[in-house]
């Protein structure tokens, strides 16, 4: 399971999304420039008060599906059509996330706030590029395995 160079793309792909889980998304900052919070994916933390406001939950709940299902498609590895189709529907969902993380980061708060992604914002972006990695090895197992059965 794990000797397969696709599998170690998923499991990375596994770390990168609970460390995204874990760690700030960005900071909103006012117009004069000073920081203001820091956006997590389950809430928005303001730096002044403490307080957390939870209107990104949705995106913990799907950085969470994500994570769970490809963390799930590592032990597919003997049904690699199934495997394709979920990391397939993963990369889908992750596109989905950073257009909430737009909606959220760059439209909800446009006229008071600016927000400023960190280096954590970039992971999802980086798992998308993991799993389209471990899909094309699992494709090229299932060739393999077309092209030995048209042998026999």
């Amino acid at each position: 399971m794990i000797q397969r160079i696709q599998s170690l793309y998923i499991f990375i792909s596994v770390v990168l999304g609970i460390v995204c889980l874990c760690l700030p998304l960005g900071a909103f900052y006012n117009m004069q420039g000073t920081h203001e919070a820091d956006l997590y994916n389950l809430w928005i933390r303001i730096c002044d008060t403490g307080l957390h406001i939870f209107t990104p939950w949705a995106l913990f709940a799907l950085m969470l599906s994500i994570t769970s299902l490809t963390f799930i498609d590592i032990f597919l590895f003997n049904r690699r059509a199934l495997q394709m189709r979920i990391l397939v529907f993963c990369m889908i969902l992750l596109v989905g996330y950073y257009m909430w993380l737009a909606f959220i980061g760059f439209i909800e708060y446009k006229g008071e706030l600016s927000f400023t992604p960190s280096i954590t914002a970039g992971l999802p972006f980086v798992c998308i590029v993991l799993d389209y990695l471990a899909f094309r090895g699992i494709l090229k197992d299932e060739m393999l395995v077309r092209s030995l059965d048209r042998l026999r």
